[in-house]
């Protein structure tokens, strides 16, 4: 199956992932223990922590019955901020834009995306996200680790 059909193939599950979210009484698992229970959550719920060029809320990560592990977490960028420098990811991401304007990198080329879009980077992608708007913007991300995933 082609890498764009296979993200969409599953993106209802990650759609559903944006309202499967972690409360304070419910803590991720550590990778490598319990698997990550089904929890849903309301946003107004989540605890943003500030990082320095936003926020950040932590949503899940744990093993799931078909995962090695499954992460989720909720950025916000402040107007011109940048996820940080280009880096090179041997998992795949899915990204899904809540608001804002993001320029997303891969491999050097560029595209700006707003509200709705979803974006899947490959196994050993380098990637980077920046916020090219003048508002906050939100997007989840979710990563997964496979036993085909490199370990390193």
């Amino acid at each position: 199956m082609k890498p764009i059909l296979l993200s969409l193939a599953i993106l209802p599950v990650f759609c559903v992932t944006l309202m499967a979210q972690t409360s304070p009484t419910n803590a991720p698992a550590p990778v490598g223990t319990a698997k990550l229970p089904s929890t849903i959550v309301d946003w107004q719920q989540m605890h943003p922590e500030p990082v320095t060029n936003g926020v950040r809320r932590a949503v899940f990560e744990g093993p799931t019955t078909e995962l090695d592990k499954l992460h989720c977490h909720i950025t916000t960028l402040n107007p011109g901020e940048s996820s940080g420098p280009p880096r090179l990811h041997l998992h795949e991401e899915v990204i899904i834009i809540k608001e804002g304007l993001i320029e997303a990198t891969c491999d050097g080329r560029k595209q700006t995306v707003g509200p709705g879009s979803v974006i899947f980077f490959a196994a050993h992608a380098t990637t980077s996200l920046k916020n090219v708007g003048t508002t906050p913007a939100t997007y989840t991300v979710v990563y997964y680790f496979t036993p085909l995933t490199p370990k390193n």
